[in-house]
């Protein structure tokens, strides 16, 4: 029989993205993408995100272990829709000025 697993802290609404439960706004995503570029753990997430809580960003991970391939996927659409926003000449005015003064 199997059992199933209760993420603590996490909302998943099918169809939807995982989501932190008292911050909803803040997707499993967000959290993980910060490990992936950074390689912070837990408690560099807490030092850097002050609202997020040591249980939520240990529980995120988690999800994220346990769902790779459904984050990946995730991580990777919001990747391809922003570079496409830049190809298709939608850039933030920062963005621009940073470019312009040879920054990047």
């Amino acid at each position: 029989m199997a059992t199933a697993v209760a993420y603590p802290h996490i909302n998943k609404i099918n169809g939807e993205p995982a989501r932190l439960g008292r911050v909803p706004r803040v997707r499993v995503a967000q959290i993980v993408m910060d490990y992936l570029a950074h390689g912070w753990s837990p408690e560099e997430m807490c030092r850097q995100h002050p609202y997020l809580t040591i249980a939520e960003a240990h529980a995120a991970m988690l999800y994220y272990w346990d769902h790779v391939d459904e984050i990946d996927r995730e991580i990777e659409a919001e990747i391809g829709q922003t570079l496409g926003l830049r190809q298709g000449g939608h850039t933030s005015p920062f963005y621009a000025r940073m470019r312009a003064k040879g920054l990047i």
